[in-house]
């Protein structure tokens, strides 16, 4: 299905669907209409002798330099070219696929004043699957001028687009490779979730927990969406578990990391929905600088202002808060993993070995894999919205940074080390939930015995079954890692699994 852009609807999930999936993308009609409306005002004003930011002079400290007319495109192909001040690897095929949208969709906006062509020929290489290679630092978020320059130098270096007055600084005086990142970790961070809540009701199971961290009277006197929602997500996995069960429960209340996962994860859900919202009106917003004011009238004049549209603090904050609120997720995941692999808590063997009273590590070590990750992650919560590096640039006039594509990058990264917290914790899980079964690992035990597809039969203790949700995801697991029985060398492998989580296939939607 082919999306439209008009610069007004754009979705996260249709960037994704374009930047990771492939999916066509067409201008629409009535953005044409807009973009030709305001460049007639451009032309209108190019043919006057009006000092115009941008347009008619130079930029930043030089926004005083008049420029000849015969030299107005040049000057912007060299726009371009003196931007192109990146540095570092190169960003991933899928972000710079979607700054290329993104990009598109706010000259579909009709306010930049660039031509149709242009945008049609961003649209054109998009389809044809083109991605440049962007470098990924050196912005401070005020449009992200080192990125976009390289963007823009491969799009006219491929297309031979020639580009005309307004368009060069329009192409690098614009956010789109941060909108983009942003969208892109969004996205993976709300898949993540999900996953955690998969990893957690297994947990859950592990442990022998207390259900009654379930119970409808948490929704009903504490109305938070985020938490109303993840109790719903955790009964359907836990639905048919054992745990429902009376006397199922070892304990009547388990630690907080058990029993506040409804509150811990429905709290990183508001701040996902509240952190989208401001990410799709940022998608469907002006970041250009200047802006085209179009005649409303006939007998009007059109303007082009000078603005700061390029600042994009609220981003910045709430990929910030964003951030933060992932934080207790991971450590509470990593300390649930933790505690299954200790006797006094999990009730089992010392690091969930196949034989009480063994030497062997076992699935020890994974604790210490599990926190050195888990603190790397926490790092990355550590908001950035409010530094500046420097208030000289520009003669003192560039003396503002967001640092937005900081924060969308931290969150990427975040959310790609917090996979392997969650696989670690699916793994542990999995093993403590065999020797469960087994009914406290006898000495002469060489396996769990588990059958059937709903994982029924772990009746070895009177286990029972395990939930709809969490038995597909445990069934998952085996099929990669087997259960580490006496003697076993642990798999130092867990990549398949990392591969399971970021694939989003332990998600309850797939």
């Amino acid at each position: 299905m082919t999306i439209r852009l008009n610069g007004s609807d754009l979705t996260v999930t249709q960037v994704m669907a374009v930047a990771r999936h492939g999916e066509a993308v067409a201008l629409a009609p009535e953005a044409i209409g807009a973009m030709r409306r305001a460049r007639a005002v451009v032309e209108d004003i190019l043919a006057g002798d009006e000092p115009v930011y941008g347009l008619t002079t130079g930029v930043g400290e030089r926004k005083a330099f008049l420029l000849d007319p015969a030299e107005r495109r040049q000057f912007n192909l060299r726009l371009v070219l003196n931007h192109r001040i990146a540095q570092g690897d190169a960003a991933p095929a899928d972000v710079v696929r979607g700054a290329m949208l993104c990009l598109a969709n706010s000259y579909a906006k009709g306010v930049t004043g660039v031509r149709p062509e242009l945008a049609q020929m961003i649209v054109t290489l998009l389809n044809e699957g083109f991605a440049p290679s962007v470098r990924r630092l050196g912005s401070i978020g005020q449009g992200d001028l080192g990125p976009m320059a390289d963007l823009a130098h491969g799009l006219l270096t491929r297309s031979g687009f020639e580009v005309a007055e307004n368009e060069g600084l329009a192409l690098v005086s614009s956010n789109a490779f941060t909108t983009a990142w942003a969208c892109i970790a969004t996205a993976d961070a709300d898949a993540l979730l999900s996953v955690f809540d998969v990893a957690g009701a297994l947990d859950l199971e592990a442990f022998g927990a207390n259900l009654n961290c379930l119970h409808p009277v948490i929704e009903q006197t504490r109305p938070f969406p985020g938490l109303a929602g993840t109790l719903r997500q955790l009964r359907l996995l836990l639905a048919g578990s054992y745990l429902w069960q009376p006397g199922a429960a070892r304990f009547l209340q388990d630690p907080l990391t058990f029993r506040c996962i409804p509150h811990i994860h429905g709290a990183a859900r508001d701040a996902l929905a509240y952190a989208r919202t401001i990410l799709e009106l940022e998608l469907n917003s002006s970041q250009s600088n200047p802006v085209v004011v179009v005649p409303a009238g006939d007998g009007e004049r059109g303007r082009i202002v000078s603005v700061g549209n390029f600042d994009i603090g609220p981003l910045a904050a709430a990929l910030d808060f964003l951030r933060i609120a992932l934080a207790p997720v991971v450590t509470s995941a990593n300390e649930r993993a933790v505690k299954l692999l200790q006797a006094p808590f999990s009730g089992l063997a010392a690091g969930l070995a196949a034989r009480m009273g063994s030497p062997d590590d076992a699935l020890s070590e994974l604790a210490v894999a599990g926190q050195a990750i888990t603190v790397e992650a926490r790092t990355l919560a550590h908001p950035v919205s409010y530094e500046l590096a420097s208030s000289v640039k520009g003669e003192g006039i560039e003396d503002r940074a967001t640092m937005a594509p900081l924060s969308a990058r931290r969150l990427a990264d975040m959310t790609s080390l917090c996979a392997r917290v969650a696989a670690i914790e699916f793994v542990v899980a999995a093993q403590a939930i065999d020797l469960r079964a087994l009914g406290v690992n006898g000495p002469g035990v060489s396996g769990p015995g588990i059958s059937g597809p709903g994982v029924s039969g772990l009746g070895v203790s009177g286990l029972g079954e395990l939930g709809l949700g969490t038995g597909r995801a445990y069934r998952m697991i085996r099929e990669l890692v087997p259960f580490t029985r006496a003697d076993d060398t642990f798999p130092a492998d867990l990549e398949p699994v990392v591969d399971l989580v970021t694939r989003g296939d332990l998600t309850p939607a797939a």
